[in-house]
């Protein structure tokens, strides 16, 4: 008999926490999670999967604009935003049943509840009851940051937007990250005057330089405006209903809705993670070892609580390879955290692995850039000139790709295979080597020169 109720005690069931604990299950440990919100966690409930179905619905607006020059006629268009909030919601439901069934499925016993560490191997949960366990995994995520500025409560974050009782027929949209710009695309096609404020003079941080650039060409195209190097000092609800937001650019603008978009912090407020020493970082997140183990030897974390990468498939990685180092039979798994490629869902999407050009020059020096920048077949048929741009980064001596990075319809869907291939360490001689599927814009991929 085990000392302990269970082998494994799960705080968190989001991507990262349900994956740990199947696969603890299947290893054959006694498991447990606790989640006070809904199992599934930020990705499934209110983050990548509902906000990329708004992302399909927004995609219809540009679509049925350009139909006519494809054969088909319609009558006038008309967007119904309860309809498709209803049907995503309902979605998120059936996922959220989904991701119990599978953890019930596999003897995991869910307390839906919040639990808080109260002594070593010792959790209490908000009933009130006592459990021990011989490990503690922490996969608690992460949340919107709200920003310090007067009136700050009155804004909502990407967690309320799809909740909304109607469209604004004016946001603006706090922030220069992924969030950001994938919202001011997603309310910019449902016919919302989106403005995007960001308090530095850069979007996507991180990404390649030339794909940003694209993205905001393409934005302030198709209607969105931008402010750089602009804070908010003051919100403030008008009488007859929206609200007047005062920046530092001395400028006042009157809205109906204010959305934060201004980073996330990591979940670690009351779980009691001082009665057990846990160390914290910086930022706040749990300090972790290659294997996502804490300074407290029974005791790991894994996904956004930890901000390594904030990424659902890294988060879910981490869970498999705690499940596997943890209660495997085999050797000791850690999760490589480099070259893992990413996607921002704007309009057009962006993808990219690897380092940009920038990083390539000041880890290798010497580097050669390759580009093609070119108007899709289907934007010259409908007759929108919006532009592509694919762009690799190779060393100069062997000609090994250490970064691609594009913004294109479908970029991510191409960049899944592609980040395989720089992953493994290929070079442009062997994608030159590889016959191009035509006519596709992944074939660009094969034909740079």
């Amino acid at each position: 008999m085990s000392d302990y109720d269970f082998d494994l005690f799960t705080i968190g069931a989001g991507s990262g926490g349900v994956r740990a604990s199947r696969v603890s299950a299947a290893h054959g440990a006694k498991v447990a999670i606790a989640e006070e919100h809904r199992v599934g966690g930020t990705c499934v409930i209110r983050g990548c999967v509902p906000k990329k179905m708004l992302v399909y619905g927004a995609h219809f607006a540009e679509d049925l604009d350009d139909c006519a020059r494809f054969g088909w006629e319609i009558g006038e268009k008309r967007f119904d935003w309860p309809t498709l909030r209803d049907n995503v919601l309902a979605d998120v439901d059936r996922l959220n049943d989904a991701y119990t069934d599978t953890l019930e499925s596999h003897g995991v016993e869910i307390f839906h509840e919040r639990a808080e560490i109260t002594g070593p191997h010792e959790i209490t949960l908000a009933s009130g009851k006592v459990v021990t366990a011989k490990y503690i995994l922490i996969a608690t995520g992460a949340r919107p940051r709200l920003p310090t500025c007067q009136g700050a409560e009155h804004g909502i974050t990407s967690n309320e937007a799809f909740h909304l009782d109607k469209l604004p027929k004016r946001i603006i949209i706090a922030g220069g990250g992924y969030i950001a710009n994938e919202f001011a695309g997603i309310f910019n096609e449902f016919g919302c005057k989106v403005t995007l404020v960001n308090r530095g003079d850069q979007l996507l941080r991180g990404y390649d330089e030339a794909v940003r650039d694209r993205l905001l060409q393409i934005s302030m195209t198709k209607g969105i405006e931008f402010k750089f190097n602009t804070i908010f000092e003051n919100v403030e609800p008008c009488e007859d209903g929206g609200f007047l937001v005062k920046m530092s650019d001395n400028e006042e603008e009157r809205v109906d809705q204010v959305m934060w978009a201004v980073g996330r912090v990591p979940n670690t407020e009351g779980l009691g993670l001082e009665n057990a020493g846990i160390e914290l970082g910086e930022n706040g997140a749990i300090a972790v070892d290659r294997f996502s183990k804490t300074n407290v030897d029974h005791i790991y974390a894994v996904g956004d609580v930890t901000d390594r990468i904030q990424l659902t498939p890294v988060a879910i990685r981490e869970g498999q390879a705690f499940a596997d180092t943890v209660f495997g039979d085999g050797e000791p798994v850690a999760v490589e955290h480099d070259c893992v490629p990413s996607a921002v869902f704007s309009h057009p999407p962006i993808a990219s692995v690897g380092m940009t050009e920038g990083q390539a020059k000041n880890a290798l020096g010497s580097v050669k850039v390759y580009l093609s920048d070119f108007r899709p077949m289907k934007n010259v048929l409908a007759g929108r000139n919006e532009r592509s741009l694919m762009k690799m980064i190779c060393e100069s001596d062997n000609g090994r790709i250490v970064g691609i990075h594009m913004i294109a319809p479908e970029a991510p869907e191409m960049m899944q295979a592609a980040a395989i291939a720089v992953k493994a360490g290929l070079t442009k001689a062997d994608f030159d080597a590889t016959v191009a599927i035509h006519p596709t814009m992944a074939e660009e991929l094969v034909l740079m020169r």
